[in-house]
């Protein structure tokens, strides 16, 4: 019998390992004096957060960071014309979208950096042939300044508009995790099959996370 009752026991440790799991914070960080309940001071550490944002979705109607409140979401930057590595990620993200599927605690955020072409119509068109036309997953178009600013700054994704390339533009190719306070908690490669693993893996521990 006592063999039997190493396999629930086992079970609760593996599960509390996972439990006890954290991903680390990417970004710049600052120390700022806080006060706690009864008005004593600490050190808290602060670090840089997605700012708010405002962009036109696949269905023409604006969203901002409310839509993302008390989520954790994965972010990408792509355009729908693009024949090089978008066509490899999003099916990569596809992946990670059925695995989550109604998880309400789960957002998909895709950014176009073709400002000129890639409007709410075409992005809907695009989100249709995906089969991930669901507010789950939203698809968002925006000015050029603010969409580059947000990639390079923010996210930390280098986009750019490049007439030597193949489409017109050149980017990076990171799928993001971004935690529910709008921290960066991980970058991954969506051409890599093994890299888009490693994010579903990170993402339950996120969630896990209290």
């Amino acid at each position: 019998m006592k063999k039997y009752l190493l396999i629930p026991v086992l079970a609760a440790l593996l599960f509390s390992c996972t439990q006890d799991k954290k991903l680390p914070i990417y970004g710049d960080k600052e120390a700022k004096i806080t006060k706690d309940a009864d008005g004593n001071e600490k050190i808290d550490t602060v670090y840089k957060t997605i700012p708010n944002f405002k962009f036109l979705n696949q269905d023409s109607v604006y969203i901002n960071q409310d839509t993302f409140k008390d989520k954790i979401y994965v972010a990408d930057f792509f355009f729908t014309s693009c024949s090089t590595i978008c066509p490899i990620m999003h099916r990569n993200m596809k992946t990670i979208f059925d695995k989550y599927n109604g998880n309400k605690d789960v957002m998909f955020l895709s950014h176009t950096i073709d400002f000129k072409y890639d409007k709410p119509s075409v992005l809907k068109r695009y989100a249709q042939k995906l089969g991930v036309d669901v507010p789950q997953w939203q698809f968002v178009w925006g000015d050029k300044k603010e969409v580059y600013g947000l990639a390079e700054k923010d996210y930390l994704v280098a986009v750019q508009e490049d007439s030597a390339a193949t489409d017109g533009y050149v980017h990076q190719g990171w799928l993001v995790l971004i935690d529910k306070q709008k921290r960066i908690r991980g970058a991954y490669d969506g051409t890599k099959p093994e890299e888009v693993e490693k994010l579903k893996a990170d993402m339950d521990i996120l969630l896990a996370e209290k």
